[in-house]
């Protein structure tokens, strides 16, 4: 991957997508993590408007020092740069006061994580409609439409998508390439929407750079039987996720009444 190109063909697309959109510029939420540093970096690279907020929701100390290290280096180097911080802990809390109690379950933390996630985009399109903003997806290609890795109408909701082709590794290497704190580039991947320790790669059972390798197995007309071992079961990982999560890939969908009906 040509690094450079790479950056100045999304840079152009986000600029056209603005000004034909006819808005100021982005806001991105900022988590700490790899894809949110480079998308908006990528977004501030346009010279347009470009607003960081943070969202934290029990947020471990190490991602919130990442998300303020990458907003304070992104400010000094673009003046289009601006910051805003939303702390929505109290928000959430209040939250779970309303909603039915339950019983403490896998189903009720992966609810409430999810919440969080919608909680967040809430807050973004407050923000881009107050200020007119497009908000700026931070999926990559591998979470996007591989194993659809994220919330629906959560991190999922947004105007535009800038990395959803780049996988992984190719995101890596654009932040590199854009100067991304070493701080962020070297933390393990978290989604952090459960208030622990735990990565990515935890919950998924795989790596990306496996998830990356399935999802080029699973292009090129691979089955499970062409594989054995650890190669075998991160297939299946792959494509079970592949499978139940389509719902989040595909369009909504609408159901359609026969002419004779109406």
């Amino acid at each position: 991957m040509n690094a450079q190109k790479v950056t100045d063909h999304i840079v152009k697309w986000l600029k056209d997508y603005a000004e034909n959109a006819k808005v100021k510029g982005f806001v991105v939420g900022i988590s700490g993590g790899i894809d949110s540093a480079v998308t908006s970096t990528l977004c501030a690279k346009t010279g347009l408007e470009t607003l960081c907020v943070e969202l934290p929701i029990h947020q471990a100390k190490s991602q919130v020092n990442r998300g303020n290290e990458h907003i304070a280096q992104l400010k000094k180097r673009f003046k289009n740069v601006s910051e805003a911080e939303v702390n929505l802990t109290s928000t959430f809390e209040d939250f779970k006061t309303v909603v039915p109690e339950t019983e403490v379950s896998a189903k009720v933390d992966l609810a409430l994580a999810n919440a969080r996630a919608r909680l967040r985009m809430t807050t973004l399109y407050y923000f881009a409609g107050l200020k007119g903003l497009l908000v700026a997806g931070t999926g990559n290609k591998v979470e996007d439409f591989g194993v659809g890795f994220f919330t629906k109408y959560g991190d999922g909701g947004v105007d535009l998508s800038p990395i959803a082709d780049l996988v992984k590794s190719e995101v890596y290497a654009l932040a590199t390439h854009l100067e991304v704190p070493n701080s962020i580039q070297n933390a393990q991947p978290t989604d952090g929407l459960f208030g622990d320790s735990r990565t990515d790669e935890d919950q998924i059972g795989a790596s990306y750079d496996e998830l990356e390798w399935a999802m080029k197995m699973q292009d090129t007309g691979k089955f499970e039987n062409d594989f054995s071992g650890r190669e075998l079961e991160v297939y299946k990982i792959y494509t079970r996720l592949n499978s139940i999560n389509q719902h989040k890939m595909l369009p909504i969908p609408v159901c359609e009444i026969p002419k004779l009906l109406k």
